[in-house]
């Protein structure tokens, strides 16, 4: 992948997309994991609606949303600014799935959205291949789960949103063909002035 300066990559920046309970953190977190052991520098924004102090779910208001939605802007700017690659939780994007469900269309906040969306280098589409998972924040309901993928997908197709749809059944694979999408190459390691050639010290002459 180009855009970088010599060995360095310039404005990286993934996003996991999709409704809730599908395993877009685990996702995040083992993609990350898998970059960094090729030596990249990597920093992931987590899921912004986990700190809301606004109801979320079922219960979102315009206001929660938009609380949501500038924090997530906020958060993918301070870890460009440190990182080469940056992961996300989400995007601006499946964010406003829930305000699009619950309200409708937003004419003052879509401009945003849709310029905010051409940053992004890769949006990963996670499908739903499991029921929700209580995990003490996000809705349990399969209804309002499939409810919020469908509108998910809605506006991927009306926005013309260009995304990488991940294969349902084959979760174990998922990160490497992030992997192989972006065209990532493992870096040689950096060794250490510390550590001894590989041939052993050389015999005094």
């Amino acid at each position: 992948m180009s855009g970088g300066t010599g060995d360095r990559l310039v404005g990286v920046k993934i996003a996991f997309i999709g409704t809730h309970g599908v395993g877009k953190t685990t996702l995040c977190f083992d993609l990350a994991a898998r970059l960094k052991r090729r030596d990249y520098s990597v920093d992931l924004v987590k899921e912004v609606a986990r700190e809301c102090p606004l109801p979320i779910n079922q219960e979102t208001t315009y206001d929660a949303q938009a609380w949501i939605l500038h924090t997530q802007i906020a958060r993918e700017l301070e870890a460009a600014s440190r990182c080469e690659i940056v992961i996300c939780d989400r995007s601006v994007l499946d964010n406003y799935a829930y305000l699009v469900h619950k309200l409708g269309r937003r004419r003052e906040l879509e401009p945003l959205v849709t310029w905010w969306l051409r940053g992004y280098t890769l949006l990963v589409k996670v499908p739903i291949w499991r029921s929700p998972r209580f995990d003490g924040v996000r809705d349990m309901g399969e209804i309002f789960q499939h409810r919020i993928d469908a509108t998910l997908d809605d506006l991927i197709r009306e926005l013309g949103v260009t995304v990488m749809a991940l294969e349902p059944g084959r979760h174990e694979t998922w990160s490497e063909a992030v992997i192989e999408r972006l065209e990532l190459r493992e870096r040689a390691r950096q060794e250490s002035l510390f550590d001894p050639p590989e041939d052993g010290p050389e015999n005094p002459g």
